[in-house]
């Protein structure tokens, strides 16, 4: 079994942007049940199905498979509505890759930082970004915000 173990941040400024081109995504989701959901993401011309688990903490299983772009195309007009749109930016530092998506369509005003990590003890050093840790907040779920868009919700509910 594959695990995914990952940490969440909202950057609250733009001191993150290193002229790194980022890549356009699209994203659906064939389920959305916690248990197991399951997802189209197309990358440029890369595309993979995932399944991932129920999080625990900050872990949950997770199995990914490349598939053709073109695969990926037809599965996206079978998800449920709506697709997630993005472009993600990598950023190394200090030993991590930091995954920045800025968001599209219905999501737009959302900026996260994602972090990979071997262990849940790993503790790699924060970037001199103004970040709010949200791990544990599951509405920053990309599976939740296709189902409930950031645009829709509360101004209240977004701090």
């Amino acid at each position: 079994m594959t695990t995914e173990i990952e940490r969440k941040f909202l950057i609250g400024n733009a001191e993150w942007r290193d002229g790194a081109a980022g890549v356009a995504m699209a994203q659906g989701y064939l389920s959305l049940d916690p248990e197991r959901t399951v997802r189209v993401r197309l990358a440029g011309q890369s595309a993979w199905l995932t399944i991932k688990g129920r999080t625990a903490g900050i872990s949950r299983a997770e199995f990914e498979y490349e598939i053709p772009a073109a695969h990926a195309q037809t599965l996206l007009k079978m998800c449920l509505p709506a697709l997630i749109e993005k472009t993600r930016y990598r950023i190394f530092h200090h030993g991590y890759v930091w995954e920045v998506d800025v968001f599209q369509g219905e999501n737009e005003g959302l900026i996260m930082a994602e972090v990979e990590l071997s262990y849940e003890s790993d503790s790699p050093e924060l970037p001199p970004w103004e970040l709010t840790e949200v791990s544990a907040d599951p509405r920053y779920f990309n599976s939740y915000l296709a189902s409930h868009p950031f645009k829709s919700w509360p101004s209240a509910s977004k701090e």
